[in-house]
Parts: structure tokens; sequence; C-alpha cells
């Protein structure tokens, strides 16, 4: 009763008729009514110049100003998909409704859940609650912790309630292809299978959430799309819902090269531990690097997980805790051992 109370259509009637704006404003098979749909959450019919848009008030009304605007510009101007993300991005239109939305819900409920296929997920704890707020609040989110802490889960989870609500038009799961100990060119197979034991995670999580039939299926229709972090360069990611997972293993032209990566109507999730990085050489992380460059960027969210949040056996909490107890002792000595050369130099 209550969506049916909120989803409510408005009549609108665009003038002059003029047949071939309407064919610039519509695009080719309606493709730009249904952008604006997705990106503003209404529904859009028209029959010639009279359209009607059915939503909740304030998506219905911005949906409205959208359309009697763009009208304005197909006088002059071949509207596409590209213009069409650049309007509503440059109108603020999309910003306000979900800062809107983002008030609405701090001030009706304080718990998020997701709605993932045949499963909802309730995030266990404050950091992981505090975790999806930020992902259904940000365009690009960092999740950085131990293993266990939920926190590759929960990203996939965000990845199909947004997939499953048109939010996205595909899910891209990446991964560096960076060998923890042993060798990826022993393993058979083309470098799709070499990669796929990598990514079983991702997989796992996508198998719980709506069965292994589904997930076939969305692969091979190309709307989940799971690919090595190198095939990503040179592409542009629109309307996709991104996840680089073991993200403290990409270096920091990686992790520059996949945040530019990120078009209109996509979110971003990069996870990663930090305290196992297996980049040779003693590289610098990407995420490690990330975190400080981009740590004020608006715009941007980071989680910081801890031994608290883990959610796995009882013995994974008190092994991380173990790990880091010892990681602090081998940095004051190694910050002894530097104050201790300088002291003879000098």
């Amino acid at each position: 009763m209550t969506s049916a109370v909120q989803s409510v259509s408005q009549q609108l009637t665009l003038e002059p008729l003029d047949n071939i704006r309407l064919v610039n404003l519509c695009g080719q098979l309606d493709e730009h009514l249904r952008l604006i749909e997705r990106r503003l959450a209404v529904q859009i019919a028209n029959r010639s110049n009279k359209f009607k848009v059915t939503g909740k008030p304030e998506d219905r009304e911005a949906a409205v100003a959208v359309l009697l605007a763009l009208y304005e510009e197909s006088a002059d101007t071949v509207l596409d998909p590209q213009k069409i993300h650049l309007f509503l991005q440059e109108s603020g239109i999309e910003a306000q409704l979900k800062e809107d939305a983002d008030r609405t819900h701090n001030l009706q409920q304080d718990e998020v859940s997701l709605l993932a296929g045949r499963s909802l997920i309730k995030p266990r704890g404050s950091n992981q609650q505090a975790y999806l707020k930020r992902v259904l609040q940000h365009d690009i989110n960092f999740g950085i912790g131990p293993a266990g802490t939920g926190k590759t889960f929960l990203a996939v989870a965000c990845a199909v309630q947004a997939l499953e609500r048109d939010q996205v038009r595909r899910i891209i799961l990446t991964r560096p292809a960076v060998e923890a100990g042993e060798n990826l060119g022993f393993l058979p197979g083309d470098i799709s299978q070499k990669i796929d034991p990598y990514l079983r995670p991702l997989y796992d999580a996508l198998y719980e959430m709506l069965g292994f039939e589904k997930v076939s299926k969305l692969i091979e229709r190309n709307i989940l799309e799971v690919a090595p972090l190198a095939f990503m360069r040179g592409r542009s990611l629109n309307e996709s819902f991104i996840i680089l997972d073991e993200a403290q293993n990409t270096t920091c032209e990686q992790m520059k090269m996949f945040l530019t990566r990120i078009g209109f109507g996509s979110t971003a999730i990069v996870t990663g531990d930090v305290t196992q990085i297996d980049l040779p050489g003693g590289r610098k992380s990407g995420l490690k690097h990330a975190a400080e460059v981009l740590s004020k960027v608006k715009g941007i969210s980071f989680t910081h997980f801890n031994s608290k949040d883990v959610v796995r056996h009882e013995l994974v909490q008190r092994i991380v805790d173990a790990y880091e107890v010892d990681d602090g002792k081998k940095e004051k000595n190694k910050k002894k051992t530097v104050r201790q050369n300088k002291y003879k130099k000098s």
C-alpha cells in the first residue's frame, strides 16, 4: 500500500510538437529515456509528445524537469547517451536526490540491510553497517582490513542488489594477477581459466546469492564480467558496479589506472588487506598509496576493518591480533635500527 501511494504518475506534454526533436530526445530504441529511468529511479512512457512519468514525488519532479530541459536542448543539439550523462551530472539533480534520500534514510533507519538475489543480508557490527552506508552514499569506496571481515562478501551483495534494481547494467569483478608463492604460468588453460581460481571468493559469494545457473547466464550475456586488472586498461566503465578485490597487490600505477576507468553512473568498491602484500621487490602497494593520497577527496569513502570485525572462526580473530602485534614489534625494531645507524654515522 505504501509503495502505491509513493509511486504516482504525472502527465507531461512537450511543446511544440516536433517529431525530429522527439526522436532526438528519446534516442535510438528509447535508450535516452531508459538511461534517465535508471538514473532517477522512475518509469517513463510516451506516445508522441505526451509523456507519463511514474515514481516517488521527488524523483518524478526531477525527471519532468530533466525532460523539459533536454527537449529545449534537442532543438539545436544532437543528443547522445554521453550528453545525457553530462547533463544529469552537471545539473546537480542526481546529487540532490541522493542527498535527500540519504537524509531520509538516516532519519528513518539506523540499520542497513541488503536484498541480494535470494538472500537477505544483514551486516554484523557497527563497522560493517558503516561500510554499507558509505557504499550507498559514495561512488568510490575502499574496504581495508584483514581476512574474514566481510568486506568482499558485502561488496558483492551491494553489486547484486544494484543490478537487480536496474541501478547498473552490469557487474565487473577484477583483481591483480599476482601469485602468492605460486606461478600462474604453471596452471592449465587460457588466461581466463588461470585467473578464475584467484577470483573464487567472488564466485562463491555470487553462487550463494544468485545460484550457479543464474551466475552462468549472467556471464554468458556479458552482464557479469570477470577479468584480470590488466584487462581494464583503456576502458571507460559506465553504468557498472565494479569490484577490485585483493587490491593490496596493485601497484600505484595500476590503482590510478583502475580508479580513472570509473565512468558515468558507476560505483566502485576496492577491497584489500595491507598485511598480505605479495608484490615482488618490495614495491609499494597501490592500496596503501591510495589510502594516503585520496583520504580527503570528496566523494570517496574509506572503511578500515580490524580483528573485531572478523566473522569467521574465533581463531581467525586471534590469528589476526597475533600478526598485528608481531608487525608492530618489527616496525618498532626497524625504527630503532634506523635511529642507531643515524647515530653511528654522526
